[in-house]
C-alpha cells in the first residue's frame, strides 16, 4: 500500500474533525458538565467481566474524571470480546498482587499457558500487545522474563475478537492496563514482602500521591528465588535455577489546565535466570580428550533487562479527544552458554545476544459527529534497531555431518537489522439506533525490514441491545501481522558449513507477514444483578500463518511461516458477585491447524518438512479444552478464603505425525486464606497465605517433541508463600 493512501484517509477523517471541533466550540459553553464513565473503581468483592455502568449525567466532575473519560473515548469496545479483571480481583489471587501479570491473564477465557511463562490466546503464539493506559508497548525480545508487575494495574481487559480499526499488528489480544493513579488513591505508599517455597524473597515498595496539578505512582519489587523458569524434570527441587529479578515502573502526570494532562510513563525490568539442568543424558560430542559430561553440572545462563519511557499529552480541543506520544522501548537478551558442555552434548555452544530499541509515535483523536455518529482516527509509526550477536564454538564436521575433530573452532555471527512501521486508521461508531452500534473503519499497515509488506484492513462490528440485559456482538477483521525485527539470513547460515552446526537445507530465511480474516460472534446475559453469562465463537483464515519455535540453547524463539493456517473455537465464561461471595468460570475449545513451512525451514528436520509440506497439522500450541475458574469469600471485613483452578487437555506432542499427539490433561488447584491483623500502634497489617499446586500434582507442560519445541518442561509442585503488607 503506498503512503499516499494512508496520508488520504487521515487528512479527510482530520479535515471533518477540525470543522466539527469548531462548530462544536461555538455551541458548547467551557463549562459545561462533562458525562462520566465507569471510573475503575472497585467494590470490595473486586470485578470480573462485568458489564460498565451506564453513563450518567453528574452535576460537577473533577478534572481527572472528565480526563479520563476522554481517555476512555478513545477505546471503544464495540464488536470485539472483552475480559476485565481489577485490582481486588488480583488480589484475591493465591499470590495476591505478587501474582506474575501471565497468572493474571491465564484467569481469562481462551487463554492457553506454555513454557518460560508464554501464553496463547486463542490459538494463537504470543503476538499480543500491550497498552498502558491507551499508550502502544513495544513488545520486548522473546524469552521468558516478564517486564510488568501486577502491583501498577487497577484493572486490565483483555480484549480479542473482530478487533476495531484502531488496533492492530499484534492482534492475538490487546492487554490494555490501566495503571493505578495517585489522584485516586490519595497520597500515601505500600510496603510489603512475600516469601516462602522454592527459597522465594520478594520484598515491594509502592508510594502515590498528589499535589495541586500533580499526581504521581510509583512502584518498585525485587525477586528472587531457586525455580525461575519451569524444570525439565518432575523433581521437587529444580536443579541449577536460581533467579533474580528486579522491577520498577512509574506514572508521573501534570495538568497543565482543566482539559490537557502530560504524563510520563516508564518502566524498568533486569532480570537473571540460571538455565536448570536435566540430569543423566548422554554426551554426543568428544571435547579434546575428555568423553564425559555429567549434565546435571551444567551452568547456563541468561539476562534480560526491558526499559521504557512514554511521554503523552492528553485533552480536548473543542469537542475532540486526543492523545499524543512518543515513547521508546529498549530491550537486551544476552545467554551465556557452558561452553565445555553445550560442545559435548549439542555440538555447539553459542554465546548469544540479542537487543532492540524502538521508537514510536501514537496519536489518536475521537470527535462526535452530531448525535448518532462517533468518528475515531489516527497514526501510529515505529523506528527499531535490531542487533544480533553470535560468538559460537562448533567442531569441524565430514561430508555426512560427523564430528572430524575433538578440537572446536570459533564462528563469529552478528547482524544489524532496521525495521519501519507506520500505520494509519479511520473508524465510525454509528448509532443507527436506540439499541444497535455499527462500527466500521479501514486500517492501513506498512511494514519494511528486508522486504516492504502492506495490506489495507477492512473492519466491521456490530452490538445489538437486545434487552437491558442482554447484548449480542458480531464483527469481521482482516489482520496483518509483521514478523518480529530479530532474523537470519542465508549468511549467517553458511558460516556453519562443514561444521556440527551446519543445517539440511535453509531454505526460504525471511520471515513474513501474516494475513488474515476473522470472524467473531457472542452474546452476554447479566441474570439479575449477581450473574454475568457469556458465550463466544471465532473463526480466523490464515495465510502465511506465522509461529515461533526455540530452535537453539538460548531461550529465545524464531519466527516462521506456515503458508496457511486454520484457527477455531468457541468460550463460555462465567461470572458471579453478590454480597461476599464471587466466583468465576471459563471455559473453551479450539483448534489450530497448519500446512506447508515456507520460511526458516534450517530449523526443522527434512522427514518432518516433506510430512507438513503435504498435510494438515495441528500447530504445537494447540490445546483443546482450557479451563479456569475460582471462588472468593469474605467471612466477615477482615478474612476472606479463597480457590482458584486451570485444567488443560494438553499441548501437542510429536506422535505417528509431527503434532500428532497431546500431553496429559493436567488441572492445578491453588488455596488462599487472608486476614487484615489491627494493631493499636502499628495500625492495619495485610497477611494472606497462598498454596499453588494445592493436590501437588506434577503434569508436563512440554515432553521436547514437537515443531518449535526446544525441552521438557514441568508445571510447579507445591509450594507455600505467606504475604504481608502494610500501607500507610
Amino acid at each position: 500500500m503506498r503512503p499516499s493512501l494512508l496520508a488520504a484517509s487521515l487528512v479527510v477523517a482530520l479535515g471533518a474533525s477540525a470543522a466539527h471541533a469548531d462548530d462544536a466550540a461555538s455551541a458548547v459553553p467551557v463549562a459545561a458538565p462533562v458525562a462520566a464513565a465507569n471510573t475503575g473503581a472497585a467494590a470490595d468483592d473486586g470485578s470480573r467481566n462485568k458489564q460498565p455502568a451506564q453513563v450518567q449525567e453528574l452535576g460537577a466532575v473533577s478534572v481527572s474524571a472528565a480526563l479520563d473519560q476522554a481517555r476512555n473515548a478513545l477505546s471503544p469496545d464495540t464488536g470485539s470480546s472483552q475480559y476485565v479483571i481489577d485490582h481486588q480481583a488480583i488480589a484475591q489471587l493465591p499470590l495476591g498482587a505478587s501474582t506474575p501479570l501471565n497468572q493474571v491473564l491465564l484467569q481469562a477465557p481462551g487463554v492457553v499457558q506454555d513454557s518460560y511463562g508464554g501464553l496463547h490466546v486463542r490459538g494463537d503464539h504470543a503476538n499480543l500487545q500491550y497498552r498502558i493506559n491507551g499508550v502502544i508497548i513495544p513488545e520486548s525480545i522473546g524469552g521468558f522474563g516478564q517486564s510488568l508487575d501486577a502491583r501498577m494495574i487497577d484493572s486490565v481487559k483483555l480484549l480479542d475478537g473482530a478487533l476495531p480499526a484502531q488496533y492492530g499488528l499484534r492482534t492475538a489480544a490487546v492487554v490494555d492496563i490501566t495503571t493505578k493513579s495517585g489522584h485516586d488513591f490519595g497520597n500515601g505508599g505500600s510496603v510489603g514482602i512475600t516469601a516462602g517455597s522454592n527459597a522465594t524473597l520478594n520484598p515491594n515498595a509502592s508510594l502515590w500521591g498528589s499535589s495541586d496539578r500533580w499526581s504521581w505512582f510509583f512502584t518498585g519489587n525485587y525477586l528472587e528465588n531457586d525455580a525461575g523458569i519451569e524444570n525439565p524434570t518432575a523433581s521437587k527441587k529444580p536443579i541449577h535455577d536460581h533467579t533474580n529479578q528486579v522491577k520498577g515502573f512509574g506514572d508521573v502526570s501534570y495538568l497543565i489546565d482543566n482539559d490537557t494532562r502530560l504524563s510520563f510513563l516508564f518502566g524498568v525490568a533486569n532480570n537473571r535466570f540460571q538455565i536448570p539442568n536435566n540430569p543423566n543424558q548422554t554426551p554426543q560430542f568428544g571435547y579434546l580428550d575428555t568423553v564425559d559430561f555429567n549434565s546435571a553440572n551444567l551452568d547456563e545462563r541468561q539476562r534480560e533487562n526491558t526499559r521504557f519511557g512514554v511521554l503523552a499529552l492528553q485533552g480536548k480541543l473543542g469537542a475532540t479527544d486526543y492523545q499524543l506520544s512518543l515513547g521508546q522501548r529498549y530491550s537486551r537478551l544476552a545467554y551465556a552458554p557452558d561452553r565445555i558442555g553445550e560442545l559435548m552434548f549439542n555440538g555447539v555452544a553459542s554465546a548469544v545476544t540479542r537487543s532492540n530499541r524502538a521508537s514510536t509515535l501514537q496519536a489518536d483523536f475521537s470527535t462526535p459527529l452530531g448525535n448518532r455518529h462517533t468518528l475515531r482516527y489516527g497514526i501510529w509509526g515505529s523506528f527499531e534497531r535490531a542487533v544480533s550477536g553470535n560468538d559460537a564454538w562448533v567442531f569441524p564436521a565430514d561430508v555426512e555431518g560427523n564430528q572430524a575433530s575433538t578440537a572446536p573452532i570459533n564462528i563469529l555471527d552478528d547482524s544489524r537489522l532496521v525495521a519501519k512501521t507506520w500505520s494509519a486508521y479511520v473508524q465510525d461508531e454509528w448509532s443507527i439506533a436506540d439499541n444497535w452500534t455499527l462500527n466500521y473503519g479501514l486500517r492501513g499497515d506498512r511494514y519494511r525490514l528486508v522486504r516492504t509488506e502492506s495490506q489495507l484492513s477492512p473492519r466491521l462490528g456490530l452490538v445489538w441491545q437486545a434487552s437491558g440485559s442482554t447484548t449480542v456482538h458480531a464483527g469481521y477483521s482482516r489482520y496483518f501481522t509483521p514478523p518480529a525485527t530479530e532474523m537470519i539470513a542465508s549468511s549467517n547460515i553458511a558460516k556453519f558449513d562443514g561444521t556440527t552446526n551446519a543445517v539440511a537445507d535453509s531454505g526460504n530465511n525471511t520471515p513474513l507477514a501474516e494475513r488474515s480474516d476473522y470472524f467473531d460472534v457472542g452474546v452476554s446475559q447479566n441474570l439479575g444483578a449477581a450473574w454475568t453469562v457469556g458465550v463466544d465463537a471465532y473463526y480466523r483464515k490464515v495465510r502465511r500463518l506465522q509461529d515461533e519455535g526455540q530452535f537453539g540453547s538460548a531461550l529465545v524463539y524464531s519466527t516462521f511461516n506456515y503458508a496457511a493456517g486454520r484457527v477455531k473455537g468457541v468460550e463460555f465464561t462465567v461470572d458471579y458477585a453478590q454480597g461476599p461471595l464471587s466466583a468465576w468460570f471459563n471455559a473453551s475449545l479450539g483448534k489450530a491447524t497448519a500446512t506447508r513451512i515456507i520460511t526458516s525451514q534450517y530449523n526443522f528436520a527434512p522427514d518432518d518438512l516433506a510430512w507438513v509440506n503435504n498435510h494438515w497439522i495441528f500447530l504445537d500450541h494447540d490445546q483443546r479444552f482450557t479451563s479456569s475458574g475460582g471462588v472468593s469469600y469474605a467471612l466477615d471485613e477482615a478474612t476472606r478464603i479463597g480457590a482458584n483452578y486451570l485444567f488443560g487437555s494438553g499441548l501437542r506432542k510429536d506422535g505417528a505425525v509431527p503434532n500428532g499427539a497431546s500431553l496429559p490433561a493436567y488441572f492445578q488447584l491453588n488455596l488462599n486464606v487472608s486476614h487484615d491483623f489491627a494493631f493499636e500502634r502499628f495500625g492495619q497489617l495485610h497477611a494472606q497465605l497462598g498454596l499453588i499446586n494445592a493436590l501437588d500434582r506434577t503434569y508436563e507442560l512440554r515432553d521436547g517433541s514437537g515443531i518449535g519445541v526446544g525441552a521438557p518442561q514441568f508445571g510447579p509442585r507445591r509450594g507455600a508463600y505467606l504475604s504481608l503488607q502494610k500501607e500507610f
